[in-house]
């Protein structure tokens, strides 16, 4: 049989046609894909200073990223108010996101190492003092989960848009000052000092807050709930924390012990964030038990 013999006739040799099963192909008065993910400002809003094959890369990686965040700000502040009101159900599905969000974060690092030191040479002096350091999405998420540097509103000065919502972050109780609210209201005792303190200032640990924590961990079926939002929040710190971790072996392999770009230590700012911890009790406690 000849090969144009085998190509007709045979329902199985013809081009799948899905309009056939009632898929709609005629968009020129209906939304779209393209249309609802509105991909054509998606996908312009790449503009590459130099010819360099790798800045794609670099700025798709960076793009992604604060898109990412900006669903986890969402995702925490709705975790936020739930704990606040008593609904931790909810909460643990937001925490547990919000944990997946920073494990695909840090996948992501995996492909911009693949970048090498070479590659980035021949973009770098494109990008001046811009810097992930001044990233405002990055810094709201620290200042909601309590790591409230003033200096770091410093680089946003430029923006009284960003400054003001910055600021109003830091006056906003962060996610683990409504959890040790939440543990007092359970009738655990929290220390008032740490309940009425200045919710702007950075959060230091208190001997009677893992006190605290160590009843819930001593007896976790008598206080299950309280149990689980502390093992969510575990959960997350060290997805963080990977984050961060990442991040510092990804700009070593890059940039080697340069300065940063915004004008940082580069390697050095980002090995002293490995050591901010976010919920500092919840990890001491451990030692206790």
């Amino acid at each position: 049989m000849s090969d144009k013999a085998k190509n007709t006739g045979c329902p199985m040799n013809q081009p799948y046609d899905p309009s056939t099963e009632g898929a709609r192909t005629d968009f020129s008065d209906q939304m779209s894909y393209g249309d609802y993910l509105a991909l054509d400002a998606v996908l312009t809003a790449q503009h590459p200073l130099t010819d360099a094959q790798d800045e794609l890369l670099f700025i798709i990686q960076h793009q992604t990223s604060e898109l990412w965040m900006k669903l986890a700000i969402r995702e925490i502040t709705a975790a936020r108010d739930a704990i606040r009101e008593g609904r931790l159900q909810p909460a643990f599905k937001m925490l547990a996101r919000v944990s997946r969000i920073f494990e695909q974060l840090n996948n992501a690092w995996d492909v911009l190492r693949t970048m090498t030191p070479s590659d980035y040479t021949t973009f770098r002096d494109a990008l001046g003092p811009s810097s992930g350091f001044q990233s405002y999405q990055y810094r709201q998420i620290e200042f909601m989960l309590g790591n409230r540097n003033h200096a770091m509103l410093r680089p946003h000065a430029h923006r009284d848009d960003i400054t003001e919502m910055l600021k109003g972050e830091q006056a906003t109780p962060s996610l683990y000052d409504e959890a040790l609210a939440l543990l007092a209201r359970e009738g655990i005792a929290v220390p008032d000092a740490v309940l009425s303190r200045d919710v702007s200032a950075p959060y230091e640990a208190h001997d009677e807050v893992i006190a605290a924590w160590h009843v819930v961990y001593s007896a976790p079926e008598k206080h299950w709930p309280l149990y689980e939002l502390a093992e969510k929040l575990v959960d997350f710190e060290d997805y963080f924390r990977r984050w961060r971790f990442n991040h510092v072996t990804t700009v070593e392999r890059v940039i080697g012990f340069k300065r940063g770009t915004g004008g940082t230590g580069g390697v050095s700012y980002l090995k002293k964030m490995l050591e901010v911890e976010l919920f500092p009790e919840l990890w001491r406690v451990r030692t206790t038990l």
